[in-house]
């Protein structure tokens, strides 16, 4: 009789293949539960972010006054803060730059005015002025005018720091006959884009979280001292509480927030139109930090050449804020250039 063989025993001496091991499910399966784990946490995350920034925001939402005794006028229909120095001599007016004030000119403004008459205003957008846009160096020219005419200045040496140099080109060149002078300090009045990046991150980040942002960096005593001292440099003096609270009170003012985050970039002008006050005849004067990094080295020297100034005054040990830095140095510079 013939043996039948099962077809399913292997043969004698034969190895059984080894049965597939269901690995790609088991992996797979393993992979779904890791990302719906992942995708609980960002949500559990999202929301525990959203609850403390409506809470942060609530609980920081009362702002700032101006300071008692600010002084105030109507400038081109904006409400402008001022400040003053001075009993006699000729007019000067000096024009902050982006996140600056009126008081950063505090250290110039007393050395100017043993021989002039000295006011430093808020730009809109910035300071304690009223905050009514668009942002732009046409506006803030605008209202540099109606400064002018408010304070009854009919001619008045124009001095700019880093964006302010923009605003005051702009003024110049479309009111010519009320500049007495014209002096660009850390700035080149050009619109190089500066700041640009903010509409990407002003895209992304809505609020509530813009604000939450905002007012994390703005209430951080350690964010203010450490960009203070990035752009300042070692010749400038420590901040104390009170100089903290300087450079903070503006940014909570009512409206503060949202103008910040309606600027679109440092305000300026194109090359060619700043090559224009060449033809506008005042005297000039561009001043710099030798160390500012805000700017390349070569910017002092070829921004008097497209106005038409003599050589540029390039202070050293100075950064970009060479008007606390250095002050004795930025007066001088000015004192040379008003009539």
């Amino acid at each position: 009789m013939t043996a039948v063989s099962d077809p399913s025993v292997p043969p004698s001496g034969a190895t059984a293949a080894p049965e597939p091991e269901p690995a790609r499910p088991r992996r797979r399966s393993r992979l779904r539960r890791w990302g719906r784990r992942l995708l609980i946490a960002v949500v559990v995350l999202v929301a525990a972010v959203t609850v403390f920034s409506f809470s942060y925001n609530a609980a920081t939402s009362g702002r700032a006054k101006p300071p008692a005794g600010a002084l105030f006028t109507e400038a081109d229909g904006i409400r402008t803060r001022y400040r003053e120095w001075g009993a006699g001599g000729t007019p000067v007016v000096l024009v902050h730059g982006a996140f600056e004030s009126a008081d950063t000119w505090a250290p110039v403004a007393p050395l100017l005015a043993a021989r002039h008459r000295v006011y430093a205003l808020d730009l809109t957008g910035w300071g304690y002025s009223e905050r009514r846009g668009p942002f732009d160096t046409a506006h803030q020219a605008a209202q540099l005018l109606g400064f002018l005419d408010a304070m009854g200045l009919d001619r008045a040496t124009l001095v700019g720091h880093s964006s302010g140099a923009g605003v005051i080109a702009a003024a110049a060149l479309k009111a010519p006959a009320r500049a007495a002078g014209v002096v660009f300090l850390d700035g080149d009045a050009l619109d190089t884009g500066a700041g640009e990046g903010a509409d990407n991150l002003r895209f992304l980040l809505r609020n509530p979280y813009r604000t939450t942002l905002t007012r994390l960096v703005v209430r951080s005593d350690w964010a203010i001292r450490t960009i203070y001292r990035s752009q300042c440099g070692p010749s400038c003096p420590a901040l104390d509480e009170a100089g903290v609270q300087q450079w903070r009170r503006p940014f909570q003012m009512p409206g503060a927030e949202d103008a910040l985050w309606q600027m679109q970039a440092v305000v300026g002008l194109p090359a060619a139109r700043v090559a224009e006050l060449a033809g506008v005849r005042v005297p000039k004067a561009v001043v710099f930090g030798a160390d500012d990094d805000v700017f390349s080295r070569n910017s002092p020297y070829e921004t008097a050449r497209r106005i038409g100034a003599p050589a540029p005054t390039v202070i050293p040990g100075a950064r970009h804020l060479s008007l606390v830095s250095h002050p004795r140095q930025v007066a001088d510079a000015i004192l040379a250039t008003a009539p």
